[in-house]
């Protein structure tokens, strides 16, 4: 249908009129007629090609059924033989294979077939064939796409009789049974093989083998087919396949984790396949952020439809990132690039239902994973997918149109009268999850114009409550997802359908269908297993979880013994319980662990498994080969032969010999017990018999196969005269041009001695024999030179007497002249500190169990007696020489086993070994090198010590020491040693005389190394040297006997900038006294010295030029007195001052400004002030100095400076520097602007304050703070007041005003002498009076406490009321004058008292003032 209905828009008559009719004329003819029913199916196709190509997005691994690559074929078999059936079927998913026997699936468990599977190749095999097994065989194979068969026969006849009737002679030709063909045996040997590939996302990779074919025919080609855990790859945009030449190359353009697995390649022929195995390992790639997870893997999309599709995924593994919180679903349409989240918050599970597509476009998917630290990459998007109904194409039908027309369209659309559809049939749940249910149905049988939908109803199971689940959104497809399902409950669903003419009767319901329960993670895995496989890989196995959960598959981790470094084995889950973990180091030592994971994340990890070292694994040795006979004397025969090229990892300890006569097929054992050596000598034969041999060998293993029989053997005695052959002959030191061959001489010498050896060689594949030295040659080896560059060469020895040439050995295995790449010679020297003569050679190549052989004169070394030594570290291994001697010379090889044949030589001739000899002896007989000559220091109590330093000395070391030619002794209470570690040797003399003027002398033997050092005390040099050991004994009895300073008075500046002085005492006693000084002035400290731990301070407050001077410090009692001094001045003072400098420049903190009555100040607090610190301000680039204008000050907390009386030529920048000898530091301000005007203001506002407390109205003195007087008598309350301008005085009495009367009289006398006169006090006059002063610039009051009482009474004890007087604020805004040409003057800390006036003197009648 053209146009889709989409959810709640159906337009009927707009869907009508838009139908499209595919329409095709056909010839009128009768033949056209009679092909009418095959072309309306061709139309249909092309029908269904046509909408694939508008609506779908056609990937090949998206949607493939099965097919038969290679299908049965029949046998006739005889009783009681094998036979195979072979089937080769390709698919995605992969299909599954099942066999039936005449209809009937077999049962395997009689065991008396067996089925294999392996890729897409399935096979049958009846090991032992009886009649009951003739049948017609059929193997199905399917997948969800479909499934298809093939069938073949069996029959089985019994021995010789070949004219048993057939139950199956009926069948077509066909499937009739064909007689075995035997195909062209293609024997294929991969040449390169491709090996473990270790990779991390974004990468690529590619996997090549090159192969030789044996016969290699132009039609016969093998078909090269890759497979990756059993899945076959085929071309893509992710997998590139190019086969060809005998070469067949995999590549991997753009790795993500699901490119991981184990590949194969299978060449395959019609006689049987070759394989080649090796695993791919994909990391995850650099994260977007610091330990965010990796990205998901394996995107699945399942059930797509209309307007939804449910993803899948494999969650990451998280060995050493944060647990996974959730992922989010990204989609993006196909032809775009905009990808968009579907869900707005990380989901927990890697199954997530995208709903919203619109009908006929085609999606990508992707996943990313979310923990704690941030989000990982994408994963690698899914296979495009469609948002179509599946059954869309089942729904075609074709009509004749009058015989020359037909149609083609839905059946839906075809005409026939208005009715209801008819009920769906068959409804069943396809996929169940935790909260959705997939339903399929079938659709009703149906024909009309109308469109058809249908509507979904669920019940709760036992509820008998149908609920419509789509109300809004009609239905086109017969298969739909019921979302928002409740987890682990029990549902029933039926399906009605519906047109516009009705709806349906419902459906038969469902069973009952329960949503699974989310169970969580599954349990850790079981016991971890690991076994040896190779030498860089190891076989771990594990039992599976108790409660699996859904498990999805296993992470493994691997981690280095002793180390928490764990990393991942594995990047993609594994599904099988045993895995191979690649790319180890041999001989390293790890553990493994296992997790499980399903779609909610990961399980627990498994315990570890036991430590195991990386080792190959030991398997049974190859075959012995090329059996030669050595010597025969009639009844036995001396054999020899070569030993298997593959030991099995082990050391090959037997060898079995077999023998039989010529023609016969029985084999006899000859040796009882096995042999060790490859040479042995077969006894009772019978003479003139031909005989053959064959050899196995055997290691801890067991035994291996056994090797191609020898040549026919005649036993007849030997008598030639010439020598029989040389044996065991071995190449070594391959170079690109030359090869060292070495024998064992014959065993048959003929009528007489060995006289020499010629050796002779070919290349391979020929018969052209060249002799290598004209000369025989006396020893058992030889260089061969002069070979082509990369030819490949085979070689034989034949041995001379003087009969003549003998016979010709046992050729040589093939050896292609080639140096290894880094190959190394052997290099001889002489060791610089033993004197030892040393060969040494660096290994190119090095294996387990891989040793170094030496030889001389390709003889090995086995004496060891006269010194001669192997030492061996990894790939270096030394032979050294002790003890060499003049008969050492000759030709010393070495070779490495278990490797590609590395060796070397080098070769010593006498004169060489002469010169080696010598320098030998210089080292071992050395003058002992000296870093430092005899010199002299001397010590307390005058002791002078001797001393030198040499290079370096051995625990063996002697010496002695002269003075004048005459043996000093050691002994007490002169001293004498040495130090191995540093080299230093000395001689300590207790007492230096001047008898000791003269020339002191060490002599040194260090085995045979020699030293010797003097040095001469004459003359000035010794009379120096005698005056400084006389006052060091002198002091040394001064400080022994008595109290004494241990250290001398210093001056110590503290990170505060303290300045204390310090000194030690010792040798003290209880009545030891201790006293500080000044200029000969005592000073008594706050705290007193501290005797008990000797530590005296004085703490110098205030530092500065004041405190300098010379400081004393005593120490005295009975036994006698010590005294130390110091002079804090000159450069002690500077020293200090710079000090302080130093600390205080560092702690300044910046400029702050502090405006005052007089100008604007600037402070720079510090740890401390002096102004004897270097300190400068600065006005711009001015520097400043103490002025009227400019006051430069400070106090031990700051540094200040003022500007007095400021004006606006005074703004700008000012700084301070305070500079000590090493540096400087610079603090500085900007006074200009908001700052300067914000300052100045503060300045003018100080300014008035202090004007206006300098000139308020004030109580000078005189007025008392409580009166006592009798009653009747007259109280007079009299003080002195002033101001300017001359202040106004009033009196309160109890806050009330005094109204002058008869008998308050008030009076202010010249401004200055204010008084209150009460005539004739009453009780009444009791109270608090106050007296008011105040002018423009403010005030103050005093309070009075009158107390009266009667005549005859007791005096009333007076209290005073301590009130303090209150100031008056001056009117706003202060008035000043008008400025005067004199600078203002600073104020005072208090108002300075006005002068007293000429009647100062009087007395006021009332009490004076209490304080």
């Amino acid at each position: 249908m053209s146009v889709w209905i989409r959810r709640g828009n159906y337009n009927h008559e707009f869907h009508h009129k838009d139908t499209k009719y595919v329409v095709k004329e056909y010839s009128s003819t009768e033949a056209g007629e009679e092909r009418y029913e095959h072309k309306t199916q061709v139309q249909i196709q092309e029908v269904i090609k046509a909408k694939r190509l508008d609506k779908y997005v056609h990937e090949e691994p998206m949607m493939r059924g099965p097919k038969f690559l290679v299908r049965l074929r029949s046998h006739t078999v005889f009783e009681n033989t094998p036979v195979q059936l072979f089937c080769t079927v390709e698919g995605f998913p992969m299909p599954v294979v099942k066999w039936f026997k005449d209809g009937v699936i077999m049962d395997m468990s009689s065991g008396r077939c067996m089925i294999k599977s392996k890729g897409g190749i399935h096979s049958l095999e009846i090991p032992r064939c009886s009649t009951d097994d003739t049948a017609q065989y059929t193997a199905v194979a399917g997948n969800i796409h479909g499934q298809v068969s093939t069938q073949a026969s069996i029959v089985v006849k019994r021995f010789r009789q070949e004219d048993e009737t057939c139950p199956y002679a009926w069948l077509p030709f066909t499937a009739a049974m064909l007689p075995k063909i035997d195909y062209t045996k293609i024997n294929i040997t991969f040449v390169e093989k491709f090996g473990p590939v270790f990779a991390s996302e974004g990468g690529s990779a590619t996997l090549s083998a090159s192969m030789i074919l044996n016969p290699n025919l132009a039609n016969l080609q093998p078909e090269a087919q890759w497979y990756r855990d059993e899945t076959r790859l085929f071309d893509s945009k992710w997998v590139k396949i190019e086969t060809g030449r005998g070469v067949t190359t995999l590549t991997l353009p753009n790795l993500y984790k699901e490119d991981e697995g184990l590949y194969t390649l299978r060449m395959v022929t019609k006689g049987g396949t070759a394989e080649h195995s090796a695993f791919v390992s994909v990391e995850d790639g650099p994260p977007p952020v610091p330990s965010a997870p990796g990205a998901p893997m394996d995107i699945k999309i399942h059930d797509a439809n209309r307007d939804y599709v449910i993803v899948s995924w494999k969650p990451p593994n998280t060995t050493t990132e944060g647990p996974i919180l959730g992922y989010f679903v990204d989609k993006c349409e196909v032809g775009t690039e905009n990808w968009t989240q579907c869900n707005d918050h990380p989901i927990k599970i890697c199954k997530y239902p995208v709903a919203g597509l619109f009908e006929g476009h085609s999606y990508y998917f992707r996943v990313r994973a979310v923990n704690a630290r941030g989000i990982s990459k994408p994963s690698r998007m899914s296979d495009p997918i469609a948002a179509l109904d599946p059954t869309e194409f089942e729904r075609l039908h074709a009509k004749k149109l009058g015989g020359r027309l037909d149609v083609v369209s839905y059946h839906d659309e075809v005409e026939a009268e208005g009715k209801p559809p008819g009920a769906p049939s068959g409804l069943h749940a396809s996929e169940v999850d935790r909260t959705y249910v997939v339903l399929s149905w079938k659709a009703p049988a149906y024909s009309s114009t109308a469109p058809m939908w249908y509507y979904i109803e669920k019940s709760m199971a036992g509820s008998g409550a149908w609920q419509r689940v789509n109300t809004q959104v009609p239905i086109r497809s017969p298969r739909y997802a019921v979302f928002d399902l409740a987890e682990g409950k029990e549902y029933r669903f039926r399906v009605l359908s519906a047109n516009i003419y009705g709806t349906s009767e419902p459906s038969e319901p469902t069973g009952t269908i329960e949503t699974p329960q989310l169970k969580g993670v599954p349990s850790a895995p079981g016991q971890v297993i690991s076994t040896r496989e190779t030498d860089t890989s190891v076989l771990i196995q594990w039992a599976p979880p108790k409660e699996p959960n859904n498990l999805i598959g296993y992470y493994i981790d691997q981690c280095v013994k002793g180390s928490k470094d764990w990393t991942s084995a594995n990047h993609k889950p594994r599904k099988n319980t045993r895995f191979v973990v690649s790319g180890l180091t041999t001989g390293e030592t790890y553990v493994f662990r296992v997790q499980a994971i399903n779609e909610l994340g990961l399980s627990d990890e498994s315990q570890e498994s036991a430590p195991l070292t990386v080792k190959a694994a030991l398997t049974n040795p190859s075959a012995p080969y090329d059996i030669a006979l050595l010597h025969c004397d009639g009844h036995s025969m001396v054999l020899n032969w070569k030993k298997p090229v593959n030991s099995g990892g082990a050391t090959i300890k037997d060898y079995y010999v077999d023998k039989r006569r010529s023609g016969t097929s029985m084999w006899r054992e000859v040796n009882i017990p096995p042999l060790s050596e490859r040479l042995y000598k077969v006894e009772g034969l019978t003479e003139g018999a031909v005989y053959q041999f064959q050899v196995y060998a055997a290691n801890l293993a067991g035994l291996g196969p056994a090797s191609t029989h020898s040549d026919d053997f005649t036993c007849e005695a030997w008598n030639m005269p010439e020598p029989g052959p040389a044996y065991d002959l071995t190449v070594c030191e391959v170079r690109d041009s030359s090869v060292v061959l070495e024998w064992k001489k014959p065993v048959y010498t003929g009528s007489g001695p060995i006289t020499g050896y010629h050796v002779e060689y070919a290349k391979k594949g020929t018969s052209d024999w060249t002799t290598a030295n004209n000369t025989a040659v006396s020893h058992r080896f030889l260089k061969v030179t002069g070979l082509e560059v990369g030819a490949t060469y085979t070689f034989r020895v034949r041995a001379v007497n003087a009969a003549g040439v003998g016979m010709a050995s046992m050729t040589s295995d093939p050896v292609t002249a080639k140096s290894l790449e880094g190959s190394h010679e052997v290099s001889c020297e002489v060791d610089a500190k033993s004197g030892d003569i040393v060969l040494s050679f660096e290994s190119c190549q090095i294996n387990q169990g891989s040793q170094f052989i030496w030889k001389k004169d390709y003889k090995e070394i086995t004496d060891f007696s006269k010194g001669v030594v192997v030492k061996t570290e990894g790939n270096h291994s030394k032979l050294v020489f002790q003890n060499a001697a003049q008969e050492d010379f000759g030709t010393y090889s070495v070779s490495v086993t278990n490797t590609q044949g590395v060796s070397s030589s080098y070769t010593i001739s006498a004169e060489e070994l002469t010169k080696l000899l010598a320098l030998s002896y210089d080292i071992r007989h050395p003058i002992i090198p000296l870093k430092s000559e005899l010199a002299y220091k001397i010590l307390e109590r005058g002791r002078m010590r001797f001393w030198l330093q040499a290079e370096e000395i051995s625990p063996k070391v002697t010496y002695k020491f002269f003075a004048n030619n005459k043996e000093l002794s050691g002994a007490d209470p002169n001293k004498m040693g040495h130090d191995v570690s540093t080299g230093i040797i000395e001689f300590i003399m207790d007492h230096f005389t001047e008898e000791n003027e003269g020339t002191f002398t060490c002599q040194i033997t260090d085995g045979g190394g020699k030293g010797q050092s003097s040095l001469v005390l004459i003359g000035k040099a010794f009379k120096e040297a005698l005056a400084e050991a006389e006052y060091q004994r002198r002091e040394y009895i001064r400080v022994k006997e008595g109290p004494h300073f241990s250290e001398f008075l210093s001056l110590h500046i503290g990170d505060d900038c303290s300045v204390t002085l310090i000194c030690k005492v010792a040798n003290l006693k209880k009545e030891s006294q201790f006293h500080w000084y000044r200029e000969d002035t005592e000073i008594i400290p706050d705290v007193k010295p501290d005797l008990g731990s000797g530590v005296c301070k004085l703490p110098i407050k205030q530092f500065s030029l004041k405190t300098s001077g010379i400081y004393k410090a005593t120490i005295s009692d009975d036994r006698g007195k010590d005294m130390s001094q110091i002079d804090i001045s000159g450069k002690v003072f500077d020293d200090a001052i710079n000090k302080i400098s130093q600390i205080a420049g560092a702690s300044a903190a910046q400029l702050v400004i502090n405006c005052t009555a007089t100008g604007i100040q600037l402070q720079c607090h510090m740890k401390y002030y002096t102004s004897e610190m270097n300190i400068s301000w600065y006005h711009g680039e001015t520097k400043l100095s103490h002025s009227d204008k400019i006051v430069i000050g400070g106090t031990p907390a700051m540094a200040t400076m003022e500007v007095i009386e400021p004006v606006e030529k005074d703004k700008g920048s000012y700084s301070i520097v305070i500079t000590d000898p090493e540096t400087s530091h610079k603090r500085t301000l900007d006074l200009s602007g908001d700052v300067y005007d914000k300052a100045f203001a503060e300045f003018q506002k100080l300014k008035a304050e202090a004007y206006a407390e300098k000139n308020r109205g004030k109580v000078v003195g005189g007025l008392p703070d409580v009166v006592t007087i009798m009653e009747k008598k007259t109280l007079s309350l009299t003080c002195t007041v002033c101001g300017d301008p001359k202040p106004q005085v009033s009196w309160l009495k109890n806050s009330t005003e005094v109204e002058p009367d008869d008998q308050y009289v008030v009076s202010l006398d010249q401004g200055k002498f204010a008084s209150l006169t009460i005539k004739g006090v009453s009780m009444e006059d009791s109270g608090r009076y106050t007296m008011i002063v105040q002018n423009k610039y403010g005030g103050e009051s005093v309070d009075i406490v009158v107390s009266v009482y009667r005549h005859g009474e007791k005096i009333p004890e007076a209290k005073p009321t301590l009130t303090p007087k209150t100031i008056i604020p001056p009117k706003l805004p202060i008035e000043l004058p008008q400025p005067k040409t004199q600078p203002a003057p600073s104020p005072a800390p208090s108002p300075a008292p006005p002068k007293t006036p000429l009647g100062r003197g009087i007395k006021s009648p009332t009490p004076s003032r209490r304080k």
